[in-house]
């Protein structure tokens, strides 16, 4: 079409209108797009001048109760563990203040140094004063307790890492907090996650990046990587972190804590945000995270309690079992050093190995297993489940938002169209088989009988599981846990690393991690022939995450059947007892 034709249609005073308007749109939405971004720059602001708040109000508590008890020695509370701490609290050789203060200090030290606190939970100052009312003292009498960001705590805002979630105070406790404040606890502050939390660093736009205390060039890991951080770092004693990928125990191996990740629904998740709300093919949970496994024991023992039970009916009412956590017959322990999907880091095999002869050496039998069907478990089952909707509902939380760095690789792959993916999975299959099987899951379920499917392909799955753990009796397994600490940004380019824990988020096992040593300079020399599975990108990427981690933990993961968090307890006290024992004869 030729001008003279275009103005007999148009009139010469329609084509301006029209191109005025066009360009008028042009800047409508440029200078839309600049008032959202303005927008989201003032929320942040926001958050992070609270965050400045609080650690400012921190500063003011403890510097006030120092002055008013100049005598107390910090360090001796700090250096105790909690069962003890526990004790003289109960005893009253120690009052609450003393051991709050004490670890409100250490706190700032520590996200001084690694950036892993994002809020003061201030009305702890409040609970101090009426625990001393209560008629009976509960079993976390005066025990510091942090709880991840996202867990509900009255009068602070869960943000999930997100800007989506910033502004939305929360009107009440969760219910964990209820229960934990019932039994004497007292949460005093909240931690930091990676933004969505479906990654395992630990960095967002909002609060930034947090570091591993024990090296400051790897990751903490993650999504409760602000727990392990401050724990590590002695700013915390007990902390609480969720799990539905292995986001307890990834943070617990890269740090070398003991962190559990319950059976789902044990503990309640009343009142804990999540950008993936109403996803029911993979089971999310709650946890303790600490020092050493008596404290995770006391935690459960303390937990789960009627006042749980009353506040959450959801909840099944099973106190802690005592007879089946202290039996002392010998157990019959499966084990693997391997899963097929992701080959391990030669600390990862060396851990289970060792831990395997020393378990046996203590009396245990020890029994190979392989866990059937590995791949289908963690692609169709946890990948496709996990984002049934493809994405859609995490992506749409992402809206507006500035995308952090360590999450971007994922959510550029979560954000390409379905039909893209498949085409490129379809292309991909030849060459890189495993990363065109992901790509195929990332594109979800497609409708609701396909969802209903698929959560029977999991019951399926769990009965063949348990049908292979029977025939061999066994009572737990022993496998690896991801690790050592990744170097920082590649957890985010390596999510399907997560095989080694997501496999029991699907199983809805209960699971948990112990360190059993670190990474020598034997495994740093082995590390250099790592060839992984497939030979492909993820397996390269495998290999340069892990560099540079000698002297970093090492740990192994303890795992058993549904409801049966006393026995995986028992599993691991047993190893973190043959580990010290050897130790302690070297």
């Amino acid at each position: 079409m030729n001008l003279e034709t275009l103005r007999e249609i148009l009139p010469v005073d329609g084509l301006c209108a029209s191109a005025a308007l066009a360009c008028g749109s042009v800047a409508a939405v440029v200078v839309w797009k600049w008032v959202l971004h303005r927008g989201v720059q003032r929320k942040m602001n926001e958050a992070r001048q609270w965050r400045d708040r609080s650690l400012k109000q921190m500063e003011r508590v403890v510097l006030k109760f120092k002055q008013k008890s100049p005598g107390v020695q910090t360090e001796s509370i700090l250096s105790l563990p909690l069962v003890k701490l526990a004790e003289k609290l109960q005893e009253e050789t120690l009052s609450p203040e003393s051991v709050l203060y004490a670890y409100i200090s250490r706190a700032l030290e520590v996200t001084q140094e690694v950036n892993c606190v994002t809020d003061f939970i201030h009305g702890c100052e409040e609970q101090l004063q009426g625990i001393r009312k209560q008629k009976e003292k509960g079993l976390l009498y005066g025990i510091p307790v942090s709880i991840k960001d996202h867990i509900g705590c009255k009068g602070h805002i869960s943000t999930c890492g997100l800007v989506h979630y910033l502004g939305k105070v929360e009107e009440d406790d969760s219910a964990i907090v209820k229960v934990l404040k019932k039994q004497g606890a007292i949460p005093f502050v909240k931690t930091n996650v990676p933004q969505s939390m479906i990654n395992y660093d630990c960095s967002n736009p909002i609060f930034g990046q947090t570091l591993n205390p024990l090296n400051h060039k790897k990751s903490p890991g993650g999504s409760s990587g602000g727990e392990g951080a401050l724990i590590t770092g002695g700013g915390s004693i007990l902390g609480f972190g969720t799990d539905v990928a292995g986001s307890i125990r990834l943070p617990s191996s890269f740090c070398g804590l003991c962190g559990l990740k319950p059976t789902g629904h044990r503990l309640s998740t009343l009142g804990l945000a999540s950008p993936i709300g109403g996803m029911k093919s993979v089971t999310a949970t709650i946890g303790p995270m600490a020092r050493d496994v008596d404290s995770l024991v006391l935690c459960m023992r303390a937990l789960l309690c009627d006042e749980l039970f009353h506040l959450d009916p959801s909840v099944p009412p099973i106190p802690f079992n005592e007879e089946l956590y202290n039996n002392s017959d010998p157990l019959r322990i499966g084990y693997y050093e391997d899963d097929g999907y992701f080959q391990p880091s030669p600390s990862m095999r060396r851990a289970v190995r060792e831990t395997k002869h020393l378990l046996q050496a203590a009396g245990h039998m020890l029994i190979p297993f392989v866990p059937p069907r590995l791949d289908y478990a963690v692609d169709e089952l946890f990948t496709r489940g996990l984002f049934s909707d493809g994405a859609a509902n995490l992506l749409e939380k992402f809206k507006g938002d500035i995308i952090d760095p360590n999450v971007k690789s994922q959510v550029s792959c979560y954000s390409i169209p379905i039909l893209l993916k498949k085409i490129l999975a379809f292309i991909l299959k030849p060459v890189y088989p495993r990363i065109a099987r992901d790509l195929n899951a990332l594109c979800g379920v497609g409708s609701v009988k396909s969802l209903w499917n698929h959560h029977v392909a999991v019951a399926t799955y769990r009965a063949e599981f348990i049908a292979e753990w029977r025939k061999r009796k066994l009572d737990v397994i022993l496998c690896p846990a991801l690790g050592p600490a990744f170097n920082e940004g590649y957890p985010g380019k390596l999510f399907a690393a997560t095989s080694y824990t997501n496999l029991y988020n699907v199983l809805n096992f209960p699971a948990g991690v112990v360190p059993v040593s670190t990474v020598t300079s034997a495994d740093d020399e082995k590390l250099k022939y790592y060839r992984g599975h497939y030979g492909d990108p993820w397996d390269k990427r495998f290999k340069k995450a892990v560099e540079g981690a000698v002297g970093l933990p090492v740990s192994v993961q303890c795992v058993a059947l549904s409801w049966q968090e006393e026995l995986c307890l028992r599993l691991m006290k047993e190893v973190e007892t043959v580990v010290h024992e050897r130790r302690t004869t070297i």
